[in-house]
């Protein structure tokens, strides 16, 4: 959920989402070595899998103890709040603790520009074990609750306003990510961003899926957390806008300044 010229990222590929910069060796002592990209790949899938099952499971969870929606929705974000926190804290510095295409994308193309964050190779490899994992997330947990394990979800999100609420939050997660690797205070991460998606479920209409993974995998429950599968490209889609406009609000508000001349 959780980058660019981050200083207390080293070059050897860890990823500045991670939470907090690792300990420095004692003098002589051999440098920490890079997880290799399996190590990362795994932490990913059963990351983003961990999360999906929070987000289903906790919304079966909700519904079957009150009908009042409001409180399925307060059990469903006060969830996500601690699995997310958790999550990222344990998983940080294995692989970042995306959890996220839309972050990783997000890394990799600040890396492009000369910024730290993942190659092209470990996007590849990234991407596509978040989604696998977010499926067998939600699949597992509609097994827990004795839900069928595939059904596809009939909550049809489509609307401009679900729409706008995706763009706002995605673009809110990148700012918050991105702004806290600039000024070096990627240690706040398993807080930060867990808080923001917690109110994010609040602020925006879209209860802030903001992640192209999870939403997929919440096309495959009928339940509380999901949404019907010709509502993904639309959701995907903003998600994808709401990046790009992260970067660009953490290019602006987070500019180099200039050093001061006499």
């Amino acid at each position: 959920m959780t980058t660019t010229e981050a200083t207390e990222h080293d070059r050897s590929g860890q990823s500045p989402i991670a939470p907090a910069a690792e300990p420095q060796p004692a003098p002589g002592a051999t440098p920490p070595q890079a997880p290799p990209l399996l190590a990362k790949a795994a932490a990913e899938l059963v990351g983003t899998a961990a999360l999906a099952a929070v987000v289903v499971g906790s919304g079966i969870q909700a519904t079957e103890l009150t009908k009042d929606v409001g409180l399925q929705l307060l059990a469903n974000s006060t969830a996500t709040v601690f699995g997310l926190g958790v999550l990222i804290a344990l998983l940080g510095p294995v692989s970042g603790a995306h959890f996220n295409p839309a972050v990783t994308l997000a890394e990799w193309w600040t890396a492009r520009r000369g910024g730290a964050g993942v190659t092209l190779r470990e996007a590849a490899v990234y991407v596509p074990a978040q989604i696998v994992g977010a499926i067998a997330g939600s699949v597992l947990a509609d097994a827990m609750f004795g839900e069928p394990l595939v059904k596809w979800s009939t909550h049809d999100r489509s609307a401009g306003h679900l729409l706008l609420g995706e763009v706002v939050a995605t673009a809110g997660l990148i700012l918050l990510i991105f702004g806290l690797a600039r000024t070096h205070r990627l240690r706040f991460a398993p807080v930060a961003v867990a808080s923001y998606i917690g109110a994010a479920y609040w602020f925006t209409s879209s209860t802030s899926f903001a992640n192209p993974a999870v939403t997929i995998g919440r096309a495959f429950t009928d339940t509380f957390a999901g949404i019907a599968p010709g509502s993904v490209a639309g959701f995907i889609g903003m998600q994808l806008v709401g990046a790009v406009i992260g970067l660009a609000l953490v290019a602006l508000i987070f500019m180099p300044g200039r050093e001061a001349t006499e």
